[in-house]
């Protein structure tokens, strides 16, 4: 931990922004060394060491967060392929992800940046909220940047917890070289109550939601996002009184809290509550040229700014234009490859346009022609036999996912078995107008919260502490019109009235891993609600579609077993970490390793 906490003075990398209003806060970049008294002596530089910390804020649901570790590093994937969403890319190094499906999870190899990133932006954050009193700022703009300092802390913090659960709290603490530091992991409980306080200050001096070249930075709505979505995991079943590691009582405060206590959850209703109560943020409905044509702009809304694609938008992760999520998930044939392949599994829990589980008799859903009247979101989030795609500069080109031969065309590079191990590519998040193999390069910058996942947060507290009651399908039916579902003649959009507390809780479940697939939370999810010893630990499944001129069908089969291990609920502390630091708890179960 000394060495992530205390790198060296010389502040390297810099990031100094242009003057430029028409670019965003992040946009026109350069790199430089400078001593902290000249960074802070300079307004631009302090803006721009303030600027520098929110660069790693998505690191850790970005698509290709693990790679081989190369010089030109190959990514495998991200949280997407390290959970039931999508099978990772096959390297000669053994990645994180590929470690969480085949259940080698170890502290020797697994990914440090996890440890590493937050702590490293912690000391930043610190060094910044140090030396601010002294810059030569106006203190209107002194006061806002320490509001986004103290959220960016608690974000990396809440990163941190994720994944290990109770981790060292250093305050404002800037070690030196020569410190001798002994890191104690704080308890769970102790952790998110330093979280909700610093963005509960935060969001007294901040703006709701700042538009213009500042969005991506850190607003009021930014801050009530977090604390709820903290406040949601802290009353999850693994972390509210869980049996997790029970044999370890020692260490149960470090994992969660070790009596259930229902008022959590009233807690995260009530934060969620808070955030749709400030009125700013909504649902950005399209269904007029198509339907679910809003929940395909608001990936990339800033082509639709005077739509207002932007009003669900509650935090955002800024990256310069390019082709980087479509170098990622397109075809071999667009020129694209390597983030990661959907299972059938994910693609079976997408309902039908009248917003019926495929399972459901009264669907219309034909596994002959599987791909036909879904949930728009389908179409989406995937890549399917025969969908649409620009190839260069042509569009709409149907990628040829199937075996055989069809329209006098044989089966190619993209075939299933061939360029996709599962049938599918994802399209989610990606622009129409944008291909790997195309020189048009788009906004890359991408959704880290949104208002979809508060009203999902909401129905989900709501629905454990109260039971299925009204607000809980309000907030649903929102979510599902935004998709381009059908509301039926009684105005449900599929969804069944007068569900039990069970079934709705469910259908929650479903709805979220709808949603927000690849959005880096259903790696998450599935261990707060502790069912990922059932999710990760089963056989996923591809589909095979096979052409012969006008004949088609389509077989499901194997494309892997995935194994789950009960120490894979956390992460496990780096080894390097633990060696070095005698007071630092190892996560149970990786003791052995």
């Amino acid at each position: 931990m000394k060495k992530i906490i205390i790198p060296i003075l010389l502040i390297s990398g810099l990031w100094l922004i242009s003057s430029c209003q028409s670019k965003d806060f992040l946009d026109e970049t350069q790199t430089t060394d400078l001593d902290e008294a000249t960074v802070f002596s300079d307004s631009t530089y302090t803006t721009a060491f303030l600027t520098d910390i929110y660069t790693s804020i998505g690191f850790a649901s970005d698509f290709d967060r693990f790679n081989d570790g190369g010089f030109w590093a190959t990514p495998s994937g991200g949280l997407q392929t390290a959970c039931d969403e999508a099978e990772p890319r096959q390297l000669a190094k053994i990645t994180t992800d590929v470690q969480f499906a085949t259940g080698t999870v170890n502290p020797v190899i697994i990914d440090v940046s996890s440890w590493n990133k937050p702590y490293e932006n912690i000391r930043k954050v610190n060094l910044f909220l140090k030396h601010i009193p002294e810059a030569p700022l106006t203190e209107g703009r002194k006061t806002r940047y320490i509001a986004e300092a103290r959220f960016l802390r608690a974000w990396y913090y809440s990163v941190l917890l994720k994944h290990y659960g109770g981790i060292p709290l250093v305050g404002d603490t800037i070690f030196s070289p020569t410190d001798e530091i002994k890191p104690v992991r704080a308890s769970f409980a102790d952790c998110v109550d330093y979280i909700v306080s610093e963005c509960d200050k935060a969001a007294m001096d901040l703006a709701n939601n700042p538009s213009g070249r500042d969005r991506g930075r850190a607003g009021a709505g930014a801050c009530k996002a977090l604390k709820a979505r903290v406040l949601l995991f802290a009353a999850s079943p693994l972390f509210n009184g869980s049996d997790f590691a029970s044999e370890k009582p020692e260490i149960k405060n470090l994992l969660g809290y070790p009596e259930y206590d229902k008022e959590r959850w009233k807690l995260a209703r009530d934060a969620a509550k808070a955030v749709i109560s400030m009125g700013g943020y909504s649902l950005y409905v399209d269904n007029g040229e198509e339907p679910g044509r809003g929940f395909y702009r608001i990936f990339i809304p800033s082509d639709w700014v005077a739509d207002g694609a932007y009003r669900g938008t509650i935090l955002e992760h800024k990256r310069s234009p390019g082709r980087w999520r479509e170098n990622l998930f397109q075809p071999p044939s667009r020129g694209g490859g390597g983030g990661g392949w959907p299972y059938q599994e994910l693609a079976d829990v997408f309902p039908m346009k009248n917003g019926k589980a495929i399972t459901d008799p009264n669907s219309g859903y034909d596994p002959n022609n599987p791909y036909a009247n879904r949930d728009p979101r389908f179409n989406n989030t995937f890549v399917a036999d025969q969908t649409p795609l620009r190839n260069a500069a042509t569009e709409s080109v149907p990628v040829n996912i199937f075996l055989g031969n069809y329209n006098g065309q044989p089966q190619g590079q993209d075939a299933v078995h061939t360029g996709t191990p599962t049938g599918y590519y994802f399209r989610k998040q990606q622009h129409r107008q944008c291909a790997a193999n195309y020189f048009i390069d788009v906004n890359q910058a991408r959704p880290l919260m949104r208002y979809a996942e508060v009203l999902l947060n909401y129905a989900e507290a709501q629905n454990e502490y109260e039971g299925p009651v009204s607000d809980i399908y309000d907030a649903l039916k929102l979510i599902r019109e935004r998709a381009g579902i059908d509301p039926g003649p009684d105005g449900m959009f599929g969804i069944t009235p007068g569900l039990s507390q069970k079934a709705m809780r469910e259908l929650i479940q479903t709805e979220r891993r709808v949603e927000l697939a690849m959005e880096g939370f259903r790696f998450w999810d599935v261990r707060r609600w502790m069912i990922a010893d059932q999710t990760e630990n089963k056989i996923m499944h591809g589909m095979e579609v096979r052409r012969n001129g006008s004949n088609v069908s389509y077989t499901k089969f194997e494309v892997r077993k995935r194994i789950f291990r009960k120490a894979m609920y956390f992460w496990p502390i780096p080894y390097k970490e633990v060696a070095k630091s005698p007071t630092l708890v190892q996560n149970p179960y990786y003791d052995n390793n």
